[in-house]
């Protein structure tokens, strides 16, 4: 029983701890990603009110998308990761950008 009740202690230590670095590093409130057709700006702030980390950050862990994508070759290319993530959301929720233009600004 006394074993139990350090685990249990302990699991509810590192969750606690957990959330707090989570919600202490939220990371930038905008990202950019120039592109040849023109630079695009990503509100990370807005996108973290719509869905889940893990939606985007898939791995689970919070690096920048270009750690894997565009390296490892298993991944796909940094351009069809975004695109497909980003068109097929906003597609699914007929909500937001589909277009080159309406995301990629010269």
């Amino acid at each position: 029983m006394k074993k139990l009740m350090i685990l249990l202690t302990a699991t509810i230590l590192v969750s606690s701890i957990a959330t707090v670095v989570v919600a202490v590093t939220n990371g930038p409130a905008e990202i950019k990603y120039t592109a040849k057709i023109g630079t695009v700006t990503f509100n990370h702030t807005a996108h973290q009110e719509l869905a889940e980390c893990a939606t985007c950050h898939h791995t689970g862990d919070y690096n920048q998308c270009k750690s894997c994508h565009g390296i490892d070759p298993h991944a796909p290319k940094p351009k069809d990761a975004y695109h497909k993530q980003c068109k097929d959301c906003h597609k699914e929720l007929k909500k937001g950008p589909t277009k080159c233009k309406e995301c990629h600004i010269k």
